[in-house]
């Protein structure tokens, strides 16, 4: 197996009803998860880009997050129209799609 280039985290973390934080779980995760999915196989960038679903990745209230490394970059609101994008412009293309990112603040 070839060592990634990118490797993106897809935060797939649901919370119980009631929990005072919100989850990604909430917020179709799974449908982003899945078309992320759906690009690598479609592209056949196994070999470039390497896609794994996670636990909290940490700005909950900014869900769906997907965190792109090597770079570190933080996506939050990522819909399924925007994996698309996501994967035209930053895991093919290294330009990160500002748009989609969270705040600067979040990584303090």
């Amino acid at each position: 197996m070839a060592k990634p280039e990118k490797h993106v985290f897809i935060c797939t973390q649901n919370r119980p009803l009631g929990h005072p934080r919100p989850a990604c779980g909430q917020k179709n995760c799974g449908e982003v998860a899945d078309e992320f999915f759906w690009h690598l196989q479609q592209r056949q960038l196994f070999d470039k880009v390497r896609v794994t679903t996670a636990g909290c990745l940490g700005p909950c209230g900014e869900g769906p997050s997907v965190l792109v490394y090597p770079e570190g970059v933080m996506y939050g609101g990522v819909r399924k129209e925007d994996v698309a994008v996501i994967f035209d412009e930053h895991l093919e293309n290294d330009q990160p799609v500002d748009r989609l990112r969270v705040p600067a603040e979040f990584w303090g």
